[in-house]
């Protein structure tokens, strides 16, 4: 896992409400662009959310679901975007399939991300830059 986990025993899964397993948080990192991120500020994280093992995954999943989704916002908008390079297209239509294909699989049972969302974002990725 990229950046820094706190982890704890107590409470439950802000993901799918599990208790009585470890949960954990993901503090800082990266985003899909590379860009920083730091959840653990005080202005940026006014109340902490803790998930499981397969929430983590998840919520990891939904966070490249959504810097690619207010990217392509913007891109749509004719703003500056991250993907106005063709290598950052490719890379997000990839993460994007592959996304799509671990809530195809089961391997996720989606408590955070919906995949008619991600096959929507897909769909329009494709028709604009295909």
């Amino acid at each position: 896992m990229e950046g820094n986990a706190a982890a704890s025993l107590a409470g439950k899964c802000d993901g799918c409400g599990a208790t009585d397993v470890p949960l954990m948080k993901i503090s800082l990192g990266r985003d899909f662009f590379g860009r920083v991120y730091d959840r653990l500020s005080p202005n940026a994280d006014l109340s902490p959310k803790w998930y499981c093992d397969r929430c983590s995954v998840e919520k990891n999943l939904q966070r490249d679901f959504r810097d690619i989704k207010g990217e392509f916002e913007k891109l749509t908008k004719g703003e500056a975007s991250a993907l106005g390079h063709a290598d950052q297209i490719g890379r997000a239509k990839l993460r994007l399939k592959e996304i799509a294909a671990m809530l195809a699989a089961d391997a996720l049972k989606p408590a955070l991300l919906k995949p008619e969302e991600v096959a929507a974002l897909a769909r329009a990725l494709e028709t604009r830059h295909a």
